[in-house]
């Protein structure tokens, strides 16, 4: 799976995030990024499918687990084309992209964490997650304080300055129900990316922030 190599290529790009760098050294990406990145994605497969069958493992090149590498600079001020880490999305397979529930890999040099939950979901997916905190008080406390205690995640993400709409400023979830992103994360070693079962020990974290998962998935309708 993943080895130095894929780090140092990383690196590199981050020093030469050009066209003419990349179009040069596009079979060192496929050997030393996209290879691996497939290698980690296949071996994922069977752990997942112990978590949940609902979200989609895939090596396709397009559309598939491993986010491309090339970077949306329409609307953005920063016009490197490239971007300059290895994003892994196992998305929901109701969703259509990022922003569906799902578990997420995030390799970079010097920055390496895992991801669970929902970012920038849809009102109506936030209104939802919002109603069942508010109906499930108990169970939205014991899975939050599981998931930052015992299991070292933090709660992530964008929040509102303000209580959302229909909810009050003296609630006693209110910082939760502020939130406009769920997601859990771990920060990890750059050196974790190396061993041989990254897979493994992804996998077991993944387990451990599924109910926030399976949270999102109950608000939404979803199956899990």
């Amino acid at each position: 799976m993943f080895n130095r190599k894929t780090v140092a290529f990383l690196k590199e790009l981050q020093l030469n995030n050009n066209r003419e760098w990349f179009a040069i050294n596009k079979q060192r990406y496929e050997d030393e990024v996209r290879t691996p990145a497939f290698d980690y994605i296949d071996a994922m497969s069977q752990h997942m499918a112990k978590i949940s069958p609902h979200f989609i493992v895939s090596t396709k090149k397009v559309g598939g687990s491993l986010m491309r590498v090339h970077k949306d600079i329409r609307f953005s001020k920063d016009k490197t084309p490239y971007k300059t880490n290895i994003g892994i999305h196992f998305r929901h397979a109701r969703g259509k992209d990022v922003h569906a529930p799902g578990f997420y890999v995030h390799i970079e040099p010097g920055d390496v964490f895992l991801g669970a939950g929902i970012w920038h979901p849809e009102s109506s997916t936030l209104k939802n997650v919002r109603t069942l905190i508010d109906e499930y008080p108990k169970e939205w406390k014991k899975l939050a304080n599981k998931l930052t205690g015992k299991d070292g995640f933090e709660l992530g993400g964008a929040s509102l300055k303000r209580p959302p709409a229909g909810f009050s400023k003296d609630h006693p979830l209110l910082d939760d129900l502020k939130r406009k992103d769920f997601i859990a994360v771990q920060n990890l070693k750059v050196s974790s990316v190396y061993a041989k079962d990254f897979d493994k020990t992804t996998a077991k974290l993944f387990k451990a922030a599924s109910p926030l998962v399976k949270f999102i998935c109950e608000a939404d309708d979803l199956s899990f």
